[in-house]
């Protein structure tokens, strides 16, 4: 629980680097503006679905050029883990929680697995957008664990 807890610290951190290299960048990069919303919509995604909550009303893929949204919504989301990983005991770490995915189909996933799941989808694409500035002759930010952990 201790790792788990270590990670989401970093995840916090580092959705708000890339954040601020976004910011930073003044891109206009509709990809790069998408994925940044897509990463704190997937994180609200699987955090309904922690909480016993539907998911539908969420749209991954939307197109926007509101970054001051993307920020409160990482914020949101960040408050929301923090006290969802507060209430939880570690002995629910492999508690399985029932889903349907975004387009319906039913599954089932423990919660370390979903956990697991938003730690590393998160990293991917933060890895994306720094790929994306990068191209775009802006900044990328560091957002490896390392980086973090040495703090």
């Amino acid at each position: 629980m201790k790792t788990i807890k270590r990670m989401l610290d970093h995840m916090y951190w580092a959705d708000g680097r890339i954040l601020g290299a976004l910011e930073e960048s003044k891109t206009r990069d509709k990809d790069l503006l998408k994925l940044a919303r897509h990463v704190a919509v997937a994180e609200r995604v699987w955090l309904s679905r922690l909480q016993g909550k539907g998911s539908a009303q969420y749209s991954l893929w939307e197109e926007t050029e509101d970054l001051t949204a993307i920020r409160k919504m990482f914020e949101e989301n960040a408050e929301q883990y923090r006290v969802y990983i507060e209430g939880l005991e570690e002995s629910a770490l492999d508690e399985m929680v029932v889903y349907a995915n975004q387009s319906g189909v039913p599954f089932q996933t423990s919660v370390r697995d979903i956990l697991s799941q938003v730690l590393l989808h998160g990293q991917y694409h933060r890895g994306q957008i720094n790929r994306g500035l990068r191209m775009a002759s802006a900044e990328p930010v560091q957002v490896d664990y390392i980086k973090f952990a040495r703090l």
